[in-house]
Parts: C-alpha cells; sequence; structure tokens
C-alpha cells in the first residue's frame, strides 16, 4: 500500500500543489494521503490538511464509506472499473454545505492494478445546499440529480430540454444552465409559449418591420434576434402553434430568419433551451407536435423532479422562499405548521409552495406562520398515496419522460429495482 512519503506521492503532490482546482491523494481504503494548495484554501479547516482521515469522514461525517451511507462512492466504482469516475456530492466546507463536483482517477500500478486515487473537487455555484435568495436550492437526491445533469451540459452548447410538472422551476434552471455556460455574460431571453396565436407568436419572436400589419407602427426586434450571444429559453414549447413550428425547427437549425413583413434574413447566434410540462414525445408520436422538432430540441433531456419527489427539501425551500418574499423580515414557521406543509402533496409544487407562504405571512402579527394561516386544504392534509414518488400514478409520469435505463429510473424515484419492476408489471410495462 502506497503512503504519503511513497516517492510516486510525493512526485504527484508536488506537480497537483500549484493546480487551481482543490485536489487530494486517497489510498485504496479511504485514507486521505495528501491535499493540494488549493484544496487547504477552500475545504481544509484552518488550512490545515486533514491528512491520514478517512475523505467519507471529513467531506461527509460519514462513519462509513459513501456507499454504505446511501450515497454514490466514485472510489468504489474507481476500484471497480479502474477508469475515471464523476459524481456529484454534498461536502461539509467551513462555508457550511455544498455541492460538489468530484472527480476521482485510479492510479495504477505496473501490474495494472489501482494502488490510490486523485481526487479533484470543484464547488457547483449552479445551486446550493443552504438557504439563499436566489437560484436553485435543495439536498434531495432526486434535485441532486438534475443539477449533476445541469452541470455536465451548462458549458456546452447542446439544446437542453427541461422536463417537469408546472411549478418545478423550469426557468430558474435555464438561468442556471445560461450562467453556467460560456455565454453567461450575454442575455437570457424568455420567450414564454403559452397563450400565444400563430401571428403573435411570429411577431414576438422574429419581429416586424414598420407596416407589416395594422399597428406595426415601428420597426421591432424580436425575441431571438435579441438572443443573440446568449441563450434562448422557449418556456412551455409544447404550446407552440403546430403550423408555427416549421418556422421554429428552421431557425434553430439555421440560426436565421426573417422578420414579419421583411425580406431581409437575419442571423442570430444562441444556446436554446426548452422546457414543457407536456409529454412531447407521445405528441410527436401522435403527430400533434412534429417529431423533427421534438429531436432537435431535446439533446440533453433533464428531467426536474416534483416538489413530493423531493419532499426533504421543503424545510430549505420554506426558509429560502421566505428569505425571497420578505428579506430580513422574514417570518418563522412553527413546528406544527411545517409537519402540515409536509403532509401536503403541492400539485402545484414549487410556484403553489411560494402562493402558500406569501398568503399565510399576510396573517402573521408576531413573526410566525402558524397551521391557522395555511389554506383550508394544507390545514387538513394528509399524505395521498397516489401522490408519493413510488405510487403508480408517480412512475407512469416519471417513466413517460424518463430516457435512462431501469436501475437509474429506480434510483431516481428512490425505490429498489424489484420493487420498480413489480410496479411496472402492474402498469403493464414488465417487459
Amino acid at each position: 500500500m502506497l503512503t504519503a512519503a511513497h516517492p510516486a506521492i510525493l512526485a504527484l503532490v508536488s506537480y497537483l500543489e500549484h493546480d487551481a482546482l482543490p485536489s487530494i491523494v486517497l489510498d485504496t481504503d479511504y485514507n486521505i494521503l495528501a491535499a493540494n494548495a488549493a484544496y487547504r484554501r477552500q475545504f481544509a479547516t484552518g488550512e490545515q490538511a486533514p491528512l491520514g482521515e478517512k475523505c467519507h469522514r471529513v467531506s461527509h461525517h460519514y462513519a462509513v464509506p459513501c456507499d454504505q451511507a446511501g450515497e454514490h462512492c466514485p472510489l468504489r466504482k474507481s476500484l471497480a472499473s479502474k477508469v475515471p469516475e464523476r459524481v456529484l456530492h454534498i461536502h461539509h466546507t467551513p462555508r457550511g454545505p455544498e455541492h460538489v463536483d468530484v472527480e476521482l482517477r485510479p492510479i495504477l500500478d505496473e501490474q495494472g492494478r489501482v494502488v490510490a486515487f486523485v481526487e479533484r473537487l470543484a464547488s457547483v455555484t449552479l445551486a446550493s445546499a443552504q438557504p439563499q435568495q436566489n437560484g436553485l436550492v435543495g439536498r434531495a437526491p432526486a434535485f441532486k440529480q438534475a443539477v449533476a445533469s445541469l452541470q455536465r451540459a451548462a458549458p456546452a452548447q447542446i439544446p437542453v430540454l427541461l422536463q417537469g410538472e408546472s411549478g418545478t422551476g423550469k426557468e430558474l434552471f435555464a438561468r442556471a444552465l445560461h450562467l453556467g455556460s460560456p455565454r453567461a455574460n450575454g442575455p437570457l431571453v424568455v420567450v414564454d409559449c403559452t397563450g400565444l396565436t400563430e401571428s403573435l407568436f411570429e411577431s414576438e419572436l422574429f419581429g416586424y418591420e414598420k407596416g407589416a400589419f395594422t399597428g406595426a407602427s415601428q420597426r421591432k426586434i424580436g425575441l431571438a434576434e435579441a438572443a443573440h450571444g446568449g441563450t434562448l429559453f422557449l418556456d412551455e414549447i409544447g404550446e407552440v402553434p403546430l403550423a408555427m413550428q416549421v418556422k421554429l425547427l428552421r431557425l434553430i437549425e439555421s440560426g436565421s430568419f426573417r422578420p414579419v413583413g421583411s425580406t431581409r434574413t437575419v442571423h442570430s447566434d444562441f444556446r436554446l433551451v426548452s422546457a414543457t410540462h407536456k409529454p412531447l414525445k407521445a405528441m410527436a408520436s401522435a403527430g400533434t407536435f412534429r417529431e423533427d422538432l421534438y429531436y432537435r430540441i431535446s439533446g440533453f433531456p433533464i428531467c426536474l423532479p416534483a416538489l413530493r419527489e423531493r419532499a426533504s427539501d421543503l424545510p430549505l425551500l420554506v426558509e429560502s422562499l421566505l428569505q425571497r418574499i420578505a428579506g430580513s423580515y422574514a417570518p418563522q414557521v412553527s413546528e406544527q405548521t411545517m409537519k402540515l406543509l409536509q403532509r401536503y402533496h403541492f400539485p402545484g409544487n414549487i410556484r403553489e409552495l411560494r402562493n402558500v407562504l406569501e398568503r399565510a405571512r399576510l396573517f402573521t402579527d408576531d413573526g410566525q406562520i402558524r397551521p391557522e394561516h395555511l389554506p383550508i386544504e394544507v390545514q387538513g392534509a394528509s399524505q395521498s398515496p397516489r401522490n408519493t414518488p413510488g405510487s403508480l400514478d408517480s412512475i407512469a409520469w416519471t417513466l413517460e419522460r424518463f430516457q435512462g435505463s431501469r436501475s437509474e429510473l429506480a434510483r431516481k424515484l428512490g425505490l429498489s429495482e424489484r420493487t420498480l419492476y413489480r410496479r411496472l408489471k402492474a402498469l403493464g410495462h414488465g417487459s
């Protein structure tokens, strides 16, 4: 077994010392052998590297390795695969819990045996594991899975399709994608596709020339042109009129379009992010959404969890939302109120939770939200079996939108593969 004094480890530490990314060297028994300066500055307490300690104890305060505590353990996986492994974890840091992108690379000896690992850590700025007044907040496994996908997709140019029920925070995810991309300094242009007629959608997206139609008293730049150099976010793209979808497809494929009433061609360079609560794949099969457009926008689908699929995040979300609503004057939530909120199934997801809190705050006179301040339906809430994460309704909805393997689906739903198989069989998907 290698030790911190081994010549190979000393050479590796010397090489890593000036790396900008925090890095540690681990042996195969989870012990931290060395840590570079960036790690000591960002993750160590008092810049003292925790040499000789177990990585899971330092990063997670776990007494056992991550895989025995319900986490994905990159060390265990890399020891078996002998290839690099990458995972999103929540680490304890001097600043509190943070989402951290962990990449683990094995070190092999002459016989091809894994003798040590280099672990590189990057703090994730796209989401917070602590209450905050803006952006994405959460710690639940389903939320972490969505953030891990977000972290992978953000730096790329690939079109992203955000799929999830209404109220799950699709615009916040779109904003995080934009801020995590090389286009962060450019504009994020939001196009709300709901309720737009064909002509209104065309004039909003492509703009128009003066005199193009009655009331067009001056030239107007369309939202596609306004997104040049940044991100174009098409919210609820499933609502785009079928007749307009061919023009939208042309815009996405070529980046060019003609404003209404114009003969000139305008070019716009943007990154595309789309969102929907509708089952677009099924709609494409049924002919109510263009199949070629569906495949063009869904290069990287990300499934956003419903609030009931990340119920453990509710206290964290409540604190964050109250900060956003009331700032430093945010009221407290009584213990009984929190229990009622946790029992309610929130069909409107985080948007509904925010509305409930905004309403309740208006009834508080002493800075505390009590049960009687909640809407009647929340006061009388009981956990409805059909809305629990492993219910048949929940599985059916997720299955229609999920494109991963059955094992990944089971992990997302928090079920064993055997339980998932039984419930899929009950839904007629037993093969």
